[in-house]
């Protein structure tokens, strides 16, 4: 064996640790962020989050929306921002509307972080049009259901990790795309508010 062919796992090795290292430095503040919010032994004691924290998060597939002015939706519209996640299969009644209002409230609560937050309501096309009466509709981004994607979308966000939806719930969605947290109906501006705010902080990604 010549001096060359000894020194070339000695190469290889030394690559495959700087492509580790590379890797720890881009991941490493994503995996910090996501284990200091959302890792139960990590959290300030004391600490209570307003909503359920679904453990493990669950991803949700990509899907390609009609918006209700027509416009179309990249599939990867539920990524890149925090989103506030709504779901109505029919008319957006007291309990949606109040989910409507509570969302608008908090997001632009959030001041200068409310451009890191995006309001989503996925409906059945027709619905919803006494709900915009009051300016909740400021801000938000209706997308329909009717395509394959949009029922694929809602039957991930209904699976074993958040089993039902209820009218007038709120989703968290991860700028990754993970369905991340819940809130029940009802649930006050200032909760959802505080729930932001902290993560936010903490967050480096969206």
């Amino acid at each position: 064996m010549n001096e060359v062919e000894a020194l070339a796992p000695q190469v290889v090795r030394r690559r495959r640790l700087q492509l580790v290292g590379l890797a720890l430095l881009f991941l490493g503040p994503l995996a910090l962020s996501s284990a200091l919010y959302f890792g139960s032994a990590l959290r300030p004691a004391g600490h209570v989050q307003h909503g359920e924290l679904l453990d493990p998060a669950r991803p949700l597939p990509a899907a390609a929306l009609t918006a209700a002015d027509g416009q179309a939706l990249g599939a990867d519209f539920l990524r890149h921002r925090w989103t506030l996640l709504m779901v109505t299969d029919g008319e957006c009644d007291e309990r949606c509307a109040a989910a409507l209002e509570a969302t608008r409230v908090a997001r632009l609560a959030l001041d200068q972080d409310a451009t890191r937050v995006q309001r989503v309501l996925l409906a059945d096309p027709g619905c919803c049009e006494a709900s915009w009466r009051g300016g909740m509709a400021s801000g938000l981004v209706t997308a329909w259901l009717d395509a394959k994607d949009g029922r694929e979308l809602v039957a991930a966000l209904a699976a074993p990790a958040a089993p039902r939806l209820l009218p007038g719930q709120v989703l968290l969605v991860d700028p990754l795309g993970n369905l991340v947290m819940r809130y029940a109906p009802g649930t006050a501006p200032q909760d959802l508010l505080k729930d932001l705010t902290r993560l936010l902080r903490l967050s480096q990604i969206g």
